[in-house]
């Protein structure tokens, strides 16, 4: 008998129903993973050519490696991967549904052959009346019953469990859930930064390759930052940002951010995520005229000159928090009024009678200073995440479903053999198969000695 040809289109459609190719998808899926974790995704040029020269840089370029998770190959692996899932499903789903719609109430005699589980044996009373009692155990022990005649016999059918057949098809639906997931936060999510000044605001926002700004819809604004440091050391041990967001000139949300404790709003999450100087410091400063005993204080900024009375002027050179642990200090220098430079000195603020011992023409106290900073913020949009989060709630339960549980059924047969009835007990599970061994022989003692004495009891 020849061979049916097989048309393009059952090739095509074994091709996508097939085992292997889900195997190889899952393999590349894994080994690109691979790729996008050891090659830094969405960064600067200057980063991939100081890491890995020009060259390297064009051809991750040309191949998408530096945006591997939006580029056209890896988004068409991951179709592919859709399409063998959703084929699979369909061309076996139909017999998984069938078991649920139709199920086997009558067991043919091969069930009762060819199953590793079963029994036989034979007692008194009708058959109708060692039904009665074989289905109420049935239903104590096992599951609900169903009775059928045919061909002069009696059928009972129990089953439980039904439904994890369909734990392979959640699973596989679950699985294309996260990646909708996924694919909605990259089309329309972003990751992105920015610098806010203490006491600015902004708008907008850079990409994590810095090309590309994207409109808040609204504005934030920093009011505070704050750093706090480890004992005897410039170590941060935590920074704080009070941060507001701002809508038509009205303030919605006020919140200070720490680090993994981010604001959100409208579905953009506001990260701390850095810190740093914005712009020179300016320091408070009580100037003493020696000669007059006049004082004023003045606000200087490093590097400015400040004027003095009598054509004087000073400049704040240098400062630092903490010199040789004698706490903060700044270099400066007099000017004359003709403008030459003085020699410079430095002044502390702990120990303010220090400069008098200089013997200048004016004394000089710090205050305190002030060192502007800005705060860093991490922002991401990620519209998909809700629905990432219930693909893996979905995932876990159709994995239980489809490893912790299975489809186990019991089929009885009676028939009348002279005074006696003859009783075929024949079980079936898709998984655990030692497990529902033992169960079964469990029950079939129990089955089988119900009848016996019930039987026994009706003739007495």
């Amino acid at each position: 008998m020849a061979e049916t040809k097989k048309t393009l289109t059952d090739s095509l459609w074994d091709f996508l129903c097939s085992l292997k190719l889900a195997i190889i998808l899952v393999l590349l899926l894994a080994l690109t993973s691979i790729i996008g974790t050891i090659i830094l995704q969405n960064g600067s040029a200057a980063d991939y050519i100081r890491e890995y020269g020009q060259a390297n840089y064009e051809l991750f370029k040309k191949l998408q490696f530096i945006d591997m998770y939006h580029s056209t190959w890896f988004i068409g692996i991951l179709a592919l991967f859709s399409v063998n899932l959703i084929c699979c499903s369909i061309k076996n789903f139909p017999r998984a549904w069938k078991f649920v719609r139709e199920p086997t109430l009558v067991a043919s005699p091969g069930i009762f052959k060819g199953s590793a589980n079963r029994a036989e044996f034979s007692c008194n009373g009708s058959k109708q009346q060692v039904a009665e009692q074989i289905s109420t155990l049935l239903t104590k022990e096992f599951a609900k019953t169903t009775l059928s005649e045919k061909d002069g016999k009696l059928y009972l059918f129990a089953q439980k469990g039904i439904y994890s057949r369909f734990g392979a098809y959640i699973t596989h639906l679950s699985i294309l859930i996260i990646m909708a997931g996924a694919i909605i936060g990259n089309v329309w999510g972003y990751k992105a930064y920015v610098n806010i000044v203490e006491g600015s605001s902004v708008d907008q926002v850079l990409t994590r390759n810095g090309t590309e700004t994207i409109d808040l819809g609204f504005t934030v604004r920093c009011d505070d930052f704050d750093v706090s440091y480890y004992p005897n050391s410039n170590r941060p041990k935590d920074y704080t940002s009070d941060l507001v967001i701002l809508e038509n000139g009205q303030e919605i949300i006020h919140k200070r951010i720490e680090v993994n404790d981010p604001l959100t709003y409208k579905g953009i999450k506001f990260y701390q995520s850095s810190y740093g100087s914005a712009g020179s410091a300016f320091f408070k400063v009580k100037v003493t005229d020696n000669k007059t005993g006049e004082t004023i204080e003045v606000k200087a900024h490093q590097g400015k000159h400040v004027q003095l009375p009598g054509g004087y002027s000073f400049a704040v050179t240098n400062f630092t928090e903490n010199d040789r642990n004698f706490g903060p200090a700044m270099q400066l220098y007099v000017n004359t009024p003709d403008g030459k430079n003085g020699a410079p000195f430095v002044v502390w603020q702990n120990h303010p009678q220090l400069d008098v011992k200089r013997g200048g023409i004016f004394n000089f106290v710090l205050l305190g200073f002030e060192q502007p900073q800005y705060t860093g913020l991490q922002v991401t949009k990620d519209p998909g995440v809700n629905v990432v989060w219930a693909g893996c709630f979905l995932i876990v339960f159709g994995s239980l479903t489809a490893f912790f549980f299975s489809h186990k059924r019991i089929w009885v047969s009676l028939e009348e053999n002279g005074e006696k009835t003859k009783v075929l007990i024949a079980g079936n599970a898709h998984r655990n198969q030692p497990g529902f061994s033992l169960a079964f022989d469990d029950l079939q003692q129990k089955i089988e000695a119900s009848a016996k004495n019930e039987s026994q009891k009706k003739e007495g």
